[in-house]
Formats: C-alpha cells, structure tokens, sequence
C-alpha cells in the first residue's frame, strides 16, 4: 500500500485526506492518504522517510521549509521558493507546487484582473505573486511585518509592512493568512480592510470551509468573492496526479475528487 499524508500545523481541518482518499477508492488504487501534524519544518524530511511516504502535501506553515528539504525541484516551484506537494521517487524527494496554477483556475470567473493585493508573505503568497505576474496580473503584497518581506523586494515586487502602506485601488484581495482559520483575527486592522474592500472588484481567502472574518467583511461590502474550496480542488487534483505520477489525467480526476466535497 503506498502512503500520503499532509503537512501542517494546525493540520485537523484539512479536507485533503477526504479528497485523495475518496479518488484512491473510486480509482481502485491501494493507497491511504492521513493528516500529520508537525511543529518544527526542519523535521519534515526525516518524518517524511520514517514514515514510509510515496508523497505528501504540505500546507502552512512549512511549504517553505519544503522547499528547502527537497532533494530536487521541479517546475514553477524553482522560481517561488515555496513546496506543497512532495514525491518520493526511489529515495529521492522531489517538490512541486500546485498551488500556483490551481489558484489561475480559481480566479477565471472574476474576468480581467490588472492587479492584485496580497495580504500575506508565506509560501502561498509566493505562488499566487510569481503565477499572477505569469499571467500579466500586477501583484503587491502587504504583511504585518517586514521580517519575510525581502523575497518579495528582492524579485522587483512592490512589498509593504502595514507601516509603510498607502491604501490604493485593485481588482482582487486576495488573504493568505492564517487569521480566521482557528481564530476570530481579520488579516489586517478593520477600517484599513474597509477601506481597501470599497475600492476592490472582488476577493478570495483561501481558507475554506467557513466564513471567516475576512470574507463576512467582504459580504458586507458586497463584493464578488470566492473562499479557497475552488482552489483546494484544483491544486488536490495536480497534486494526486503527480501521486500517480502522471497515469491518471487531471480530467480523469476532477470529477471524482469534485465528488468528495458533497461529504
């Protein structure tokens, strides 16, 4: 029987055992997909391998600390920085990130997007900045800090501390952090949120499964808005492709694990 399992902490929430392990049944695939909860990233490689993995995903906040255990990188991931889904493949750990072009297939519905704000400067924000830019959408990222800003500015983004940051308009507001999902906590202070969401086009935070703070105020501002479920979906469906390391097609997928949100 292979082996997955996913990355995090806090990890209890996580819908991906549900997701993988619904196609591996459906699919008649001998495999059993679990939830690991890990404090220290440093340690990821060696739990990976005690544990026997053929891959695992990762999620906050160790998708950086991925990047770093891998023995190789493929694809986009090279360019962000930041891992959420790792292949075992005969010893060696491979990273990808699947979380860039599922977010691309999120956001077609939103229409023409010229720029986005991203609220957030962790692995996930790193994949949204590098594949919004891919496709011609401006991003600019605001975080609490400036500790974790520097990958941003270093790559010739505009990356902003909630002291250094002058309000303007954009298309999409995109939360990335972790405020909301075992928490009441807004990504930012209230009437700076208010502000930016009256001058917005619509919004998405990738935390699913609950309305959280931010998106009960992006309900209130009556704007289009999207939570992370349409994203989980896409970046599940690359990700157990690559599981299987390429012989079931996304299209083949999709539907299946499209399926398992109905449980």
């Amino acid at each position: 029987m292979q082996l997955f399992t996913i990355f995090g902490n806090p990890v209890s929430h996580s819908r991906s055992p549900l997701m993988h392990n619904y196609v591996f049944k459906k699919r008649g695939i001998d495999a059993c997909y679990t939830r690991t909860q890990l404090s220290d990233g440093s340690k990821l490689r060696d739990v990976f391998f005690a544990k026997g993995l053929s891959g695992a995903n990762v999620t906050v906040p160790h998708k950086e600390a991925a990047f770093g255990a891998c023995d190789e990188i493929r694809g986009i991931a090279k360019e962000i920085g930041a891992v959420n889904t790792l292949i075992n493949e005969n010893g060696r750990l491979i990273g990808y990130n699947t979380d860039a072009d599922g977010f691309i297939a999120t956001i077609q519905s939103f229409g023409t997007l010229k720029n986005a704000l991203i609220l957030g400067a962790g692995g996930t924000a790193r994949a949204l900045a590098t594949v919004l830019r891919r496709h011609t959408i401006e991003p600019v990222i605001l975080n609490r800090s400036s500790g974790r800003l520097d990958y941003f500015s270093e790559n010739g983004y505009q990356a902003y501390s909630w002291e250094t940051f002058t309000p303007d308009a954009y298309d999409l507001i995109i939360n990335t952090t972790s405020a909301g999902l075992s928490d009441d906590l807004l990504p930012l202070s209230a009437p700076l949120l208010t502000q930016l969401l009256s001058r917005s086009r619509c919004a998405i935070d990738v935390i699913y499964g609950k309305e959280t703070p931010f998106l009960h105020e992006v309900k209130r501002a009556e704007l289009p808005f999207k939570d992370g479920s349409d994203m989980l979906l896409e970046q599940g469906v690359l990700a157990n492709h690559l599981f299987m390391h390429g012989t079931v097609s996304t299209d083949t997928i999709r539907p299946i694990m499209q399926q398992s949100f109905l449980y």
